[in-house]
């Protein structure tokens, strides 16, 4: 279901995804709405689950975590009792980041944030040990040249 948002909200929700941190009197400044609308407006975006979360964004290189990884994953098995599995893994591993289902041949794709070809090698054998898997490769990212948790919002 996609949420009714006007352009106060676009605008909230755009300067929430630069700075997370923002005060609501630098947020409602920065809108140009009253400390009180734009308060109720945040707090409804949270509400509704709109605002998921307020996170700080670490950069990985500095804590260690510097290689990006992404997971090609094939499996021979579909059903309830494997995909719960495979979940209950997946929550396990805190070096994937992201799992994603996936069209086509691929069953799935994941990423995975580690130090090292080293450590990508101890995930793997973690990640096999969990959970039957029919074929699994990898690519290491060499650059990222663009990556952003913020959420394209077309302000009209």
């Amino acid at each position: 279901m996609l949420a009714s948002i006007d352009d106060f909200d676009r605008k909230i929700l755009s300067e929430l995804q630069n700075d997370g941190s923002l005060s609501v009197d630098s947020l409602s400044e920065r809108i140009n709405l009253s400390r009180n609308a734009c308060w109720r407006r945040v707090k409804r975006l949270e509400e509704e689950g709109i605002i998921k979360a307020r996170v700080a964004l670490v950069d990985p290189e500095a804590v260690g975590c510097g290689l990006s990884v992404f997971i090609l994953v094939r499996t021979s098995s579909h059903d309830p009792e494997w995909l719960a599995k495979f979940r209950n893994a997946m929550n396990r591993l805190p070096e994937i980041v992201g799992v994603y289902r996936m069209t086509g041949d691929l069953d799935y794709v994941l990423r995975a944030r580690v130090s090292d070809v080293k450590a990508y090698d101890r995930l793997y054998q973690r990640l096999i040990a969990s959970v039957p898997l029919s074929d699994v490769s990898a690519s290491f990212v060499m650059e990222e040249i663009k990556e952003t948790t913020a959420v394209p919002l077309e302000l009209r």
